[in-house]
């Protein structure tokens, strides 16, 4: 047959049919008295193979090795190209949620050029380059739903990028934190760990009563970056939170420090007396106390000072000599 009629009988296209011939995967087995190519039966067989090949997702190079390798193995081929569609099948799945349409609605393109500009930036925060991630979250704001920021902060694992998202969220008016609060129950703990993180840089009240509810998570970092996040804004519930992390000596420069600002005319006597029973309490051992005896430094009011007087005769020594040494900073001694 001529290749016109193998065209229309395989629907093979005879430019494709001309290409294949260039890579070597079909050779018409004979030419006509004119020259023109001749396929014979066993032509039209492999072209049917090769079609039905690339049918399943293999690459032409990929197809002419399973054609003419003698020693080439259907089974590796198999298990990469199970591998490769079940990553494709995740990817694509990923960039069904961020390219669906309500979120290109929520985007409210005005023309055809601003809908490509939302697709292509939706695409972008999908993208294995973490680079072009990245550059995707700094150009987002106010192109990108925050529905579609939220989500790729939640399944961000690079530190760079990641940040860039929380500054897009930062910026992007709010709307996010209901979808980073389904993050704090996520059964992973590195999701938990975002969502807080998204959420403690938010503005205004819009994180406020869900970082509130965090305080009461099983997740000892959710609980601690929530209650750092909350105390910086003058929240006094964070507060025995922040002493739990003095404790156990998670962030406890940071909780201290934030203890120390919360420690107004209102709070000082409630943290001191929080402090100072924590170091009495027989259970905390010599670090702790140690850490819990340098955090009333911060603190002022004579409850903190009576709590460090009695640890003068502390039977720990350096206990003893760290309130000696902050009462004599304080005037008190």
């Amino acid at each position: 047959m001529l290749i016109g009629e193998v065209a229309r009988r395989s629907g093979v296209s005879a430019r494709m049919l001309r290409h294949y011939e260039s890579l070597g995967l079909v050779r018409p087995s004979g030419r006509t008295g004119s020259g023109y190519r001749e396929y014979s039966g066993e032509d039209v067989r492999r072209i049917f193979h090769i079609e039905s090949l690339r049918a399943v997702g293999l690459s032409l190079r990929e197809i002419g090795r399973a054609l003419d390798d003698p020693g080439f193995t259907p089974s590796a081929l198999v298990d990469d190209l199970i591998l490769r569609t079940r990553e494709r099948i995740v990817a694509e799945t990923e960039l069904l949620t961020r390219l669906g349409p309500h979120r290109v609605r929520a985007a409210d393109p005005a023309a055809w050029e601003d809908v490509l500009q939302v697709l292509a930036l939706l695409r972008a925060l999908g993208s294995t380059s973490a680079g072009t991630r990245q550059r995707a979250a700094l150009a987002s704001v106010d192109e990108v739903p925050v529905e579609a920021l939220a989500q790729a902060a939640l399944g961000e694992g690079d530190p760079y990028v990641a940040g860039a998202l929380r500054w897009a969220l930062s910026r992007s008016g709010g709307g996010g934190a209901a979808l980073l609060a389904e993050g704090l129950s996520s059964p992973v703990a590195a999701v938990r760990e975002r969502a807080v993180r998204s959420l403690a840089e938010m503005p205004g009240g819009e994180a406020a009563p869900l970082l509130r509810d965090a305080l009461a998570s099983p997740d000892t970092v959710v609980r601690g970056r929530a209650a750092l996040a909350l105390g910086a804004q003058g929240e006094a519930a964070a507060i025995p939170v922040l002493v739990d992390m003095i404790v156990a000596g998670r962030n406890d420069t940071d909780a201290a420090d934030v203890l120390s600002s919360l420690a107004d005319d209102a709070a000082a006597d409630r943290i001191a007396s929080l402090l100072a029973g924590r170091i009495g309490d027989g259970t905390t051992g010599p670090p702790a106390r140690g850490r819990l005896t340098q955090a009333l430094a911060g603190v002022p009011g004579p409850t903190a000072s009576r709590a460090l007087t009695g640890l003068l005769g502390d039977a720990d020594p350096a206990v003893a000599l760290t309130a000696a040494y902050l009462l004599r900073l304080r005037g008190d001694g």
